[in-house]
């Protein structure tokens, strides 16, 4: 079975909702944020709606000054539907808050609420009578009851520790599901093996909720790709009564992708695939859609400005690098171009504000922009940046009355911004384009100009990482910032992306 999406999309919580599932993934510091996505048969999916624009509009959220929140935001979502109602619970690693949404409908409005204390990873548990619990921790899982009105741990109830794992696992139990399945109640985890680094689920039960948690690996196994296990996710069953479970893989640069795999059962105990492996084939619940799917990255002519399920009136397959500040950013949709003003002074790419992006597709994928810069002062820089924390990016920025093209990386062994001008005078519109391969784990990127007689690939080709600073899959982002004066604008237009899938 190969891996459905190939977009980045880590900590995947999965409902079932009539004969529609529906998906929630980590969104870190990207908003709008908390992107759900639906399907009928598992395979296929499409866009649902975002849960919320900002959070808690703080100044590290806004890419404000020299602060920021890579690496944190929003967490591995608990999702569920209870009695018509969606929740969705997750904490955000910057303001160390737990945070409640709640919804009638999938596609919003949300309503915002906070449940007090901090609860990793957590997952939510609405009981049959009446009671609600959280789980949550790492290494040292928990079990905590929470008041009737969802705003923290109740007085006097359930507090307990339900497992822990071995001090010697370089990994401990987290990305916590909690279940009660037919009775019984279930805590799902990921871990590493004791004696390497691999990815490995691992499934506990008990007869009551503050009862004894018994159990063990269910699935070991990193289906051929690179030693790379597959853990961490939903469980679930179909409307005919088949159940699955909605796991990732860490699969280098391009991120965490989910698969779905086949469970059974062995009296009271879920059986993960084969026998803990990935099968070569399984039934899914297929359904006949009739149409097709418009899929989560793609090209973009910036003619149109939506109103719903949309990023700030952007296609919902973009989101920005950090909250934006809308004030700063203009629209000509006759002409395709959207324009980019800086209010603030930086030398580090990563702290652009407004920077647009886009998910990578994993194998191939390439994107073009066209960059419009006879608004720059001097010192401004836009262009497209494959962005991690160890970015590569080509752009155009302005030296007094001169354009130059520019190549600007952040290198590992001294993790500084390295800027290389590129032997060409342009004029103050070009195109840009970057191309990555992330075939057999090669995740590289190659750069590319056009001044209007053709692409030239520059000398220069970045090894591209995941790295935790970030805890991201590379992005496409469209990018301007002053490194001089603030004020300065850049316009884009005519984005293009194409990729190539398995």
């Amino acid at each position: 079975m190969k891996p459905i999406l190939g977009i980045d999309c880590p900590d995947n919580d999965v409902v079932r909702v009539d004969d529609t599932y529906y998906m929630v993934s980590t969104s870190m510091y990207f908003f709008p944020g908390c992107e759900i996505m639906k399907s009928k048969d598992l395979e296929n999916w499409e866009h649902a709606s975002f849960v919320y624009d900002e959070l808690d509009g703080t100044d590290d959220q806004k890419l404000c000054g020299d602060g920021n929140i890579y690496g944190k935001g929003m967490w591995a979502a608990s999702f569920r539907h209870h009695n018509g109602k969606f929740y969705i619970a997750f904490v955000c690693n910057d303001t160390h808050k737990t945070y409640l949404f709640t919804s009638e409908k999938i596609e919003g409005p949300w309503k915002k609420s906070y449940i007090d204390g901090f609860f990793h990873d957590c997952s939510l548990l609405f009981d049959d009578d009446g009671k609600v619990y959280i789980a949550y921790g790492n290494r040292d899982i928990y079990i905590t009851e929470l008041n009737a009105d969802l705003t923290g741990p109740k007085e006097g109830g359930l507090h307990r520790l339900a497992v822990q794992d071995s001090k010697k696992a370089p990994l401990g139990y987290e990305g916590t599901h909690f279940y009660k399945i037919n009775g019984k109640y279930y805590l799902l985890f990921i871990h590493s093996l004791e004696d390497r680094w691999f990815r490995a689920e691992s499934c506990f039960v008990s007869d009551s909720v503050d009862g004894e948690f018994t159990g063990k690996d269910v699935f070991v196994d990193d289906a051929g790709w690179f030693g790379s296990g597959i853990a961490q996710g939903a469980m679930f069953d179909s409307p005919e009564g088949d159940w699955y479970a909605m796991l990732f893989q860490d699969r280098g640069a391009s991120g965490r992708i989910p698969y779905v795999l086949p469970v059974t059962w062995d009296g009271d105990f879920p059986v993960f695939g084969n026998n803990g492996k990935m099968p070569e084939s399984f039934k899914l619940p297929r359904q006949d859609y009739g149409k097709i799917f418009a899929p989560f990255v793609g090209s973009d002519d910036f003619m149109t400005v939506y109103d719903k399920d949309s990023c700030y009136g952007f296609k919902n397959i973009w989101q920005f690098n950090h909250q934006p500040d809308m004030k700063l950013i203009s629209r000509n949709t006759e002409s395709g171009i959207y324009s980019v003003t800086t209010d603030k002074v930086t030398n580090s790419l990563t702290q652009a504000k407004n920077v647009l992006t886009q998910r990578m597709h994993e194998m191939q994928c390439e994107a073009e922009i066209t960059v419009l810069g006879g608004q720059l002062k001097d010192g401004d820089v836009a262009g497209i940046a494959a962005l991690q924390y160890l970015y590569g990016f080509i752009g155009i920025t302005r030296s007094e009355n001169t354009y130059e093209i520019v190549y600007i990386e952040r290198e590992e062994e001294n993790r500084t911004e390295i800027v290389r001008k590129v032997d060409i005078t342009p004029s103050p519109a070009v195109r840009f384009k970057i191309y990555v391969d992330f075939s057999g784990r090669k995740d590289e990127a190659s750069f590319y100009y056009d001044c209007g007689l053709g692409w030239k690939k520059i000398e220069y080709t970045k090894n591209l990482k995941f790295r935790l600073e970030h805890f991201t899959g590379n992005r496409f982002g469209l990018v301007m910032f002053s490194t001089k004066t603030k004020g300065g604008k850049a316009s884009f237009g005519n984005f293009v992306y194409r990729y190539r899938n398995g």
